[in-house]
């Protein structure tokens, strides 16, 4: 109750009231005064007053108690606790006439008629009645919000006509006008729909080639018209406007149209007039009206309308934020375009992002909520076929996937990376296995043979560094097939991302891990924006994609060491393109070593370029070892799992045991391994040769290449540029090297 009517009941209960009043006000319930003082005038004030809050609207609901208001300390009153204030009364009756010689009191009882009372609920055993504070009803001005609000018109008028048809069908079923322009007039007709031009309702034709559909004050009117505002009714009934209770819109295809090179004034005529405004009128008066922008809202329209009778406040309230969203961007873009044509910097970028999924968390538990979401009215890269990706889980398949994707662009042959947080643990290309890598990578050289070459690439990948791929995210080039589920059937993984998958591939995926291992499908038509943006501790990093296609031109161009390009094999321009490309996606400073079409180092986020060549140099020593005789010759006990056997090995390899692991590690074994010594090792790595290195920036010193001589480097790619070049140069000569300048420095952050 308002607090003006809630005092002026008090005082006329305290002063004494009028007869009429005081049998009405005892009908209802309320306490019996209890002063004798009859002031007729203080009666009528509160008569009065409660015949207004009555008369204003039964459908808002009340306030909850606020024991702390003043108006509600003024006075009690009995109650149930089924029964709130406003519905303890039902709508007067009010006569049309009263006589003249009419006594006070029965003008007062044709006046406000007889007010009934429902039934009191039956009290409780063992309780008192409850005796409550009055509720303060909350009674707000004419023309606020509701919630629920039948569609009768809706106003449709879409570029995009998908789901359009099925949309109205099911709105002309609930008896909803449609008025409609255009295209969208004709696909409703062609349909078998009836709607109405707008032309016809406004009584106004479509003008200057059609540039005027929309705009006019019928429309306008009956889309900002406020329901139950006494100045806005009489205004809309004066003018013969229509309320209008529903937008469906898609504005015109500006962005489209310039993506596609149209010239200036064809991408000034796709800019959109009438669609803006009638969804920012709709999406203004949202408290009354739905706005309708896109086809993935029309099946929770149709939902709603069908279990509410109507829109809710909560799905009007969404559509218009996001209505508001789309008219920012679009006004953005608009911006953007015609400020670059004058060639000057656009004053405000606006990006407004659509949520898609929530995930788990971000890069650590604590870090909540986390959300993946996409640029309004684009897509996202890839379609989830199984399970839950987490954060880290899709920076690693948007990176996995892009290296892959241009490894098979710039060799031709099918590719396969293994990532851990957002660096490669290893990478490859197709390419036929020795015998000793067989053996070293546990599988026969008939299996070998028989391999796809997805699956070649993958099992190259993976064993670049399986020990750093435990538990990876894999990416392949091609269609998955069912040769390279099984490989990854027996591997720790959390899952992969490929263009493709055959079904059979696809079950035996799905089936790994208890079927929660992640398959995403990489859409091939997907284009990013040329421009990406990070925002970090408020500020809001931009900067054009790192887009450069790594080919053969930037490893033959500029080879700055004797012999020339003479010197390079077909082999080593392409393992300088797999390298290159490779620590082009991985975290820097970064140098990346690899051999026979896969990495067999990576050197990952470094702050010293050449601890980068000591990090990945210490891989590439242990990938050569794996091939050693005694590493090949260890007898391990029958049920060791192939991970252990993994890790087993490259212990082995690295013989800095404590006592306690020694012993923990002698166990796996049928009989204990004799050591592998130093002397063995250093006289194995002699016979390393072909391999090649790639930095993503210029050595700046010559110790890289002179640790990188350690494990049969032949081939060097990097950018180039250093004050050093000279030295550097020198020094891969003196070592038979063969180096090309790239000039293209690939730091990724």
């Amino acid at each position: 109750m308002p607090a003006a009517v809630h005092f002026f009941c008090c005082l006329a209960r305290r002063s004494g009231l009028h007869p009429c009043l005081a049998l009405w006000l005892a009908r209802c319930g309320l306490p019996k005064p209890t002063t004798t003082n009859k002031s007729t005038t203080l009666s009528i004030v509160a008569l009065l007053a409660l015949l207004q809050a009555q008369s204003i609207s039964t459908s808002i609901q009340s306030d909850p108690i606020d024991p702390t208001d003043p108006a509600v300390s003024l006075f009690e009153h009995k109650t149930t606790t089924s029964t709130p204030w406003r519905t303890s009364f039902q709508p007067f009756r009010v006569s049309p006439s009263i006589a003249s010689n009419a006594t006070p009191r029965e003008k007062c009882r044709s006046e406000i008629g007889t007010p009934r009372r429902p039934p009191p609920a039956p009290a409780q055993p063992g309780r008192r009645p409850l005796v409550a504070p009055s509720r303060k009803l909350s009674l707000p001005p004419a023309g606020s919000q509701t919630d629920v609000v039948p569609v009768t018109r809706a106003l449709v008028s879409v570029s995009d006509k998908s789901g359009i048809v099925d949309l109205c069908a099911y709105l002309h079923s609930k008896d909803v006008e449609l008025l409609s322009t255009g295209g969208t007039a004709k696909k409703l007709r062609e349909a078998g729909l009836p709607c109405v031009d707008v032309s016809e309702y406004t009584g106004s034709p479509e003008c200057l080639d059609g540039r005027v559909k929309t705009l006019h004050p019928k429309v306008h009117g009956g889309l900002l018209g406020v329901r139950g505002n006494p100045q806005h009714e009489k205004d809309m009934a004066d003018n013969g406007i229509g309320k209008i209770d529903m937008t469906i819109l898609n504005l015109y295809p500006f962005e489209a149209t310039v993506a596609k090179g149209a010239a200036f004034e064809q991408c000034i005529e796709n800019v959109d007039i009438g669609g803006p405004s009638m969804l920012r009128s709709t999406a203004k008066n949202h408290a009354f009206t739905t706005i309708v922008t896109s086809p993935d809202q029309y099946d929770e329209v149709k939902r709603c309308i069908e279990e509410k009778g109507g829109t809710t406040l909560a799905l009007r309230k969404r559509f218009a934020a996001q209505a508001f969203a789309l008219s920012a961007s679009y006004d953005s873009a608009i911006a953007g375009w015609f400020t670059k044509q004058l060639g000057e910097q656009s004053p405000v970028v606006t990006r407004v992002y659509k949520p898609e999924f929530p995930l788990k968390y971000g890069c650590n538990p604590h870090q909540k909520p986390a959300s993946i979401s996409s640029l309004l009215n684009a897509d996202l890269p890839f379609s989830v076929l199984n399970g839950t990706p987490g954060y880290i889980n899709l920076l690693d398949a948007a990176n996995a996937w892009l290296l892959v994707k241009e490894l098979r662009e710039a060799t031709g042959l099918a590719a396969a990376s293994s990532f851990k947080h957002v660096s490669p643990a290893g990478a490859a290309v197709a390419v036929p296995l020795a015998d000793v890598e067989c053996a070293a990578y546990e599988v026969t050289p008939e299996a070998a043979a028989k391999l796809t070459p997805s699956a070649l690439a993958y099992l190259r990948a993976r064993n670049a560094d399986p020990m750093c791929s435990f538990g990876d995210y894999a990416a392949v080039s091609d269609v998955v097939d069912e040769d390279t589920a099984m490989i990854l059937k027996k591997e720790v993984s959390d899952g992969i991302v490929a263009p493709g998958y055959t079904p059979e591939a696809l079950a035996i995926l799905k089936s790994k891990k208890g079927g929660k291992f992640i398959v995403l499908e990489a859409k091939a038509d997907f284009a990013p924006d040329s421009v990406e943006y990070r925002e970090v501790y408020g500020m809001t990093f931009s900067q054009k994609r790192n887009d450069v296609v790594i080919t053969k031109e930037h490893m033959t161009k500029n080879v700055v060491t004797k012999g020339g390009l003479d010197a390079l094999t077909d082999g080593a321009i392409r393992d300088m393109i797999v390298a290159s490309i490779c620590v082009k996606y991985t975290q820097s400073n970064s140098v990346g070593f690899a051999k026979d079409g896969m990495m067999v180092g990576v050197g990952a986020g470094q702050q010293s370029r050449v601890d980068c060549v000591k990090l990945a140099g210490r891989k590439v020593k242990t990938w050569y070892l794996r091939q050693h005789p005694k590493v090949l010759g260890l007898k391990f006990k029958p049920g060791t799992k192939r991970q252990d056997r993994v890790n087993a090995r490259v212990r082995y390899i690295e013989g800095d045991f404590t006592e306690e692991e020694r012993t923990r590690w002698e166990s796996q074994f049928e009989s204990v391994p004799e050591p592998l010594t130093e002397e063995e090792k250093n006289d194995f790595m002699k016979k390393a040769s072909g391999v090649t290195i790639s930095s993503d920036a210029f050595f700046p010193f010559r110790d890289s290449i002179d640790h990188a001589s350690k494990v049969g480097v032949s081939f060097v790619a990097q950018p180039g540029g250093s004050v050093q070049d000279g030295q550097v140069t020198s020094c891969c000569d003196d070592y038979g090297m063969v180096m090309s300048f790239t000039s293209v420095r690939l730091f990724h952050h």
